[in-house]
């Protein structure tokens, strides 16, 4: 079961990157918000947030089949809903033999299932008290840049060079960027040094993501899955932002590298958009609850 899921969301995203569609380059519209649930409120993050919001409906809201039934409306015909994949933990047994073992031998192993949503676009009969109102959100997308560079835990050091390139140097623990003038938008700016803050979470004193701690040389698999990891969460950033920032020039090479990696590793975009949530999260200083649907 879990493989099919892993292969599923896996050819999802390799449709959208071979249309030319990167679905983590604004994972949702400023104007409407993260896609959320109708009934619970609650956005998905992850994987589920690009997956969702590149579907180019106007509603942000998502709900199940049964939750839909619940709120007294119902499923068009002919319409298919969405995946929106999820951690299941469960307890291993302990070995029999295993006399020594303090904590009763019992380890927690996650294991990836899924459920299907439907816009609310899908949907009808559904009365409109029961519908929330998306309120768009109003605030200086800059200064909301700003503060969460700001406020990042443990935030290295920043240094701008007249070099041209932006780059996080791990032996110095100091993102090195640009002259601001230089970019072409503010939010170039403000998504470039996204892209480098995420790198930065890879540190062993941050996260210690084996995808940056590791040698990993220009061009090789795990290369393109900490750049895969820094572009996703550079996204999850710009669109909490609320800006579009496009960070990378070159992107019809690193599209074909990300393709390589996803056609030969088909859990490489699952895996790696949970490590770009959490490289996010700690950017922001934020513990999310525990929620089976992000």
């Amino acid at each position: 079961m879990s493989q099919k899921i892993y292969d599923l969301i896996t050819e999802r995203i390799i449709a959208l990157l071979e249309k030319g569609v990167i679905p983590w380059r604004r994972p949702w519209d400023a104007a409407s918000g993260a896609p959320r649930n109708l009934v619970s409120g609650k956005p998905y993050r992850g994987i589920n947030a690009m997956l969702l919001s590149s579907l180019g409906f106007t509603s942000p809201w998502f709900a199940t089949f049964h939750q839909v039934k619940a709120l007294g409306g119902y499923v068009k015909g002919g319409v298919h809903g969405f995946p929106v994949v999820f951690w299941k933990f469960f307890e291993t047994s302990p070995a029999p033999d295993d006399e020594d073992d303090q904590d009763g031998g019992r380890e927690r192993m996650p294991l990836l299932r899924y459920y299907t949503v439907f816009n609310l676009e899908q949907t009808e009969g559904i009365p409109a008290g029961k519908i929330p109102t998306a309120e768009p959100r109003r605030f200086d997308s800059i200064e909301a840049c700003e503060r969460i560079m700001e406020h990042m835990p443990k935030r290295p050091e920043t240094r701008y060079t007249a070099e041209g390139r932006a780059y996080y140097q791990p032996g110095t623990d100091t993102v090195t960027m640009p002259h601001r003038e230089t970019f072409a938008t503010p939010a170039h700016f403000y998504g470039t040094w996204f892209h480098e803050a995420v790198h930065s979470t890879g540190a062993p004193h941050r996260l210690a993501r084996k995808s940056l701690t590791g040698w990993t040389p220009f061009g090789s698999a795990d290369y393109s899955r900490e750049e895969l990891v820094a572009e996703m969460g550079a996204g999850f950033l710009c669109a909490q932002a609320g800006i579009e920032g496009a960070t990378l020039e070159n992107s019809a090479a690193y599209i074909q590298s990300w393709l390589q990696v996803l056609k030969d590793d088909r859990r490489a975009v699952i895996v790696a958009a949970g490590q770009a949530q959490k490289a996010a999260d700690f950017i922001l200083d934020y513990s999310p609850e525990e929620d089976p649907a992000n």
